[in-house]
């Protein structure tokens, strides 16, 4: 057996803080009323796969600290998806009016009538509804802060990548 400390705590936490965010999320969609654009759709999309990376490392309990790098790199590679994505959806906040893009179909349409590649490229295009500020606390919004929690995934996958603990 191995002397080193388990790691299934932290990712328990890791899973529940994605859970946590998953909820707020579904909260503001249907309890305040605040329709996801297709950037945050693809931003939940991030979240989950985090989720899921924490709580299958969290199942399997990795000894080894090749196991514990492995998820590691792996929850790096989505928080820095997730990290473009919510840090796209936030540039898009901060253009001028005049330079934001035009609402479109929604991403049902896309999905519907479209390959997967080009609603991939329409989705970070980006569309005015993904420009649109619905709600900010302490003067950040819901992708604002979704940046802040991607970094800090890919900030602790790094410190496990390194230390492999």
């Amino acid at each position: 057996m191995n002397n080193e400390y388990s790691i299934r705590p932290m990712f328990l936490i890791g899973f529940l803080i994605c859970a946590l965010m998953m909820g707020v999320a579904l909260f503001m969609q249907y309890y305040m009323l605040l329709d996801p654009c297709p950037l945050c759709i693809f931003q939940r999309v991030a979240v989950m796969v985090i989720g899921a990376i924490f709580l299958v490392g969290a199942l399997h309990n990795p000894s080894t600290s090749f196991g514990r790098r492995g998820y590691a790199f792996l929850i790096i590679i989505a928080a820095i998806c997730g990290g473009a994505i919510s840090g796209r959806q936030s540039w898009l906040q901060h253009l001028p009016p005049e330079k934001v893009p035009s609402c479109g179909p929604g991403l049902s349409y896309w999905m519907d009538n479209l390959p997967f590649t080009s609603v991939l490229s329409k989705v970070f295009e980006g569309s005015g509804e993904c420009a649109e500020v619905q709600w900010t606390l302490f003067g950040l919004s819901i992708p604002e802060w979704a940046l802040i929690g991607f970094v800090i995934f890919c900030l602790y996958g790094f410190k496990v990548l390194i230390k492999g603990r």
